[in-house]
């Protein structure tokens, strides 16, 4: 693991993730290689398990979205929560139905709309949302693998990872937003400093958790950057392209 975080992740976030890895992950890919081979598949691949941590550096985060595990069918994990890469249209059967329900909460946000220069909506043509890592928003899963067409199959071996992680990132950041959608990532709430940063709270998307009430109408996004102006922060762009 040392070596695929060595070789895939370029901005100081490195240091923060090789301090944090415990044998736990090592051992998981280990047996995962002797019990499975080529049967069963990992993933997101080697080298964009920590994908989420190479486009700015722990100073710039500005906000965190937490959501579960990574996609655990062929060609959609990519190692950032809830995006898929940008060959994956919208009306394509790959294209999560989670991912497609965030759209819709982007989508029915007015409040969005109403604070752009021009008012026209957001463009969600794909489902690649690098162009929000960009600006400072980490996509982070509770597990940063999965076993293919195994869901939270790996969870177990990065809960200490992921807990000391976000220890870390309130301790050493301020007025980041952290956003938790679902269970697993509510549970979360106690390692995060509400003294010191903001918690925006919701179902999972998935139809299982948001048809049930709880997603839609959440405004998160709009919320979000009502915060990040607040703090003299610049807003998130939440267009794709």
């Amino acid at each position: 693991m040392e070596e695929i975080i060595e070789n895939n992740v370029t901005t100081d976030w490195k240091q923060i993730i090789l301090s944090l890895i415990d044998n736990d992950i090592n051992t998981m890919l280990n047996n995962h290689n002797d019990n499975y081979n080529e049967d069963f598949k990992i993933f997101p691949p080697n080298k964009l398990i920590f994908n989420c941590f190479n486009h700015f550096n722990l100073s710039e985060t500005k906000v965190v979205i937490l959501g579960q595990d990574p996609y655990h069918g062929e060609d959609q994990a990519m190692g950032l929560c809830f995006s898929v890469p940008q060959n994956i249209k919208i009306k394509d059967k790959k294209f999560p139905p989670s991912l497609k329900n965030i759209f819709k909460e982007i989508d029915s946000d007015q409040d969005i709309i109403n604070n752009l220069k021009e008012k026209t909506k957001i463009q969600l043509n794909h489902g690649d949302l690098t162009n929000w890592a960009k600006q400072g928003v980490l996509l982070l899963n509770t597990a940063l693998t999965v076993r293919e067409r195994c869901p939270m199959s790996h969870t177990k071996y990065w809960k200490n990872f992921t807990d000391n992680l976000l220890k870390y990132i309130s301790e050493n950041t301020n007025k980041v937003i952290f956003v938790l959608w679902g269970l697993p990532a509510k549970n979360r709430k106690k390692l995060i400093d509400t003294n010191k940063h903001y918690i925006l709270e919701a179902t999972h998307p998935s139809p299982l958790g948001a048809n049930k009430g709880g997603w839609f109408g959440c405004k998160h996004f709009s919320k979000t950057n009502t915060l990040l102006e607040k703090n003299n922060k610049l807003p998130i762009d939440w267009n794709l392209d």
